[in-house]
């Protein structure tokens, strides 16, 4: 059977002398002999212990439950329940970090089409992405209840052409108006303007917000705060009633 001094075994694990040491110092790594001058020696199935604790300390554990696993009586068992909990946590830095770097990219979008850098513009970007997710899935949703009111409005027409029968049109511009104005309500009243002047966040009222000219992202809006009359970007405004 071979046997591993301290330098040895810590090469063969990729690790320095003073973790071996360290471990031995916490007892979970003990040396199976020593030599007549007190070196540790390690043997074969030492080296499978301090590869298993590598493997462990790569995954995040600490040392105490490294510790506290060695000592059970069923590590087996404890060691799934361990794996198991710091996947979930690391699936959750994971998920941390990724949204962090959505967040850089659509600022560093956001920067490129702005045309004077200054500190409020990046709080104007921050402000437009915090409800990116919510203005997006409300333009879905918008998009989904307005299928069925498109479906009907060609049924109607073809059947006014195919039979002459006008009544199911005037069915769909009943339906349409009553659509188009909870639509209307419902979008206006979780939505919000930003000012490029002087960068304030303000709601316009309904009808000036309806009839104004647009972009996907703009409107051309009249600010509140300061007077200024020109596009002004559109950004979730909370869920207000």
């Amino acid at each position: 059977m071979s046997q591993y001094t301290t330098g040895e075994i810590a090469k063969l694990c990729g690790v320095t002398v003073r973790t071996v040491q360290y471990y031995d110092a916490r007892g979970i790594l003990a040396p199976s002999a020593l030599t007549e001058g007190g070196r540790r020696l390690y043997s074969d199935e030492d080296l499978k212990h301090l590869k298993i604790i590598c493997f462990l300390r790569e995954l995040g554990l600490s040392i105490n439950t490294i510790g506290q696993l060695f000592s059970e009586a069923d590590p087996g068992s404890v060691i799934t329940l361990l794996l198991e909990q710091q996947e979930d946590a690391l699936r959750g830095e994971l998920q941390e970090r990724q949204t962090k770097l959505e967040k850089l990219e659509d600022l560093r979008k956001g920067l490129r089409s702005v045309d004077h850098f200054s500190v409020e513009s990046i709080g104007d970007i921050a402000h437009t992405m915090e409800g990116k997710k919510k203005m997006k899935k409300m333009r879905w949703m918008m998009i989904l209840t307005g299928i069925p009111v498109t479906a009907l409005q060609w049924f109607s027409i073809i059947f006014w052409i195919v039979r002459g029968i006008w009544w199911p049109f005037a069915l769909w511009v009943l339906v349409a108006l009553v659509w188009g104005t909870l639509v209307s309500r419902y979008y206006f009243n979780h939505v919000k303007y930003i000012c490029p002047k002087c960068h304030e966040v303000f709601k316009p009222t309904l009808k000036e917000a309806f009839w104004a000219n647009h972009t996907p992202t703009t409107r051309k809006l009249t600010c509140t705060a300061c007077g200024h009359k020109g596009f002004c970007v559109e950004v979730w405004g909370g869920d207000e009633p």
